[in-house]
């Protein structure tokens, strides 16, 4: 069993409580936040964070975005942020903390519905675990699709890139190891595509590569862009989105 023990944190609510959690992968002890309904749980969502160390780091208000009566939602830390151990290896070994994390919950709630959402970086994490996972639908926010032209066009990441994965001319294989799209054809679980066409933190052409592999190869997905937001919405169109989300979890929560 993966789980190892919950602390309380700040933060009660009605409906849900708030504990970290502690949870073995690959020997380590790796942390996430969870946000439990007190009563039954008929939906898992796993919320799979931006940014690397304290940049992007996992906070309950946004973990709150996503609840309702009997949803609980976690966010893994990732292996070397926030006391867990080991080194974040940007979608390398950290993909387990994912998978682990997923199969523990699924364990504990066998009749769940299970559902990915993968902001910015946390893209590519979950482009690469929601099939491993066998989750019922997967919510890319604002997120990475390619770790390539990631590199190619955010100047200020390069040093970060090189160091935790390498150079792409140089280590070829790291890049081609962390490119999702091969993997995803018409069996794939449907995908929702969310992007603000003003990002400038995350080109909104990676959303529109991604688009158009699905297309190609026959895959269930949708769309939804916002023209005039960036990475992270303002209120009205935040709330727009998250209404959105939850309309489509409730739509695929029976699908498997």
């Amino acid at each position: 069993m993966a789980f190892i023990k919950a602390k309380r944190m700040p933060g009660e609510f009605i409906t849900h409580k708030v504990e970290e959690w502690t949870y073995r992968v690959d020997d380590l002890n790796v942390k996430g936040l969870c946000v439990a309904p007190h009563s039954y749980v008929n939906r898992i969502v796993i919320y799979l964070r931006g940014g690397k160390g304290q940049v992007g780091r996992v906070r309950l208000a946004r973990l709150l975005q996503f609840i309702s009566p009997h949803t609980l939602v976690f966010a893994p830390y990732y292996r070397g942020s926030n006391g867990s151990q080991g080194f974040d290896e940007f979608a390398g070994k950290d993909l387990n903390d994912v998978v682990v994390a997923a199969t523990m919950l699924k364990n504990m709630y066998p009749h769940a519905s299970l559902h990915l959402v993968g902001f910015s970086r946390g893209g590519i994490q979950g482009l690469l675990t929601f099939q491993t996972v066998k989750a019922n639908s997967y919510i890319i926010w604002g997120g990475v699709t390619d770790l390539k032209l990631m590199y190619e066009e955010r100047v200020d990441l390069r040093g970060m890139l090189r160091r935790m994965v390498g150079h792409p001319k140089k280590d070829i294989q790291a890049y081609r190891n962390r490119n999702p799209l091969p993997d995803i054809d018409a069996e794939s679980p449907p995908i929702l595509i969310i992007h603000g066409e003003q990002d400038r933190q995350v080109g909104i052409h990676q959303a529109y590569d991604l688009a158009q592999h699905l297309e190609q190869v026959g895959a269930r997905y949708e769309t939804f862009y916002q023209r005039d937001e960036g990475h992270v919405p303002r209120p009205q169109a935040m709330k727009k989105v998250l209404a959105f989300i939850q309309d489509w979890m409730l739509r695929h929560d029976s699908q498997s």
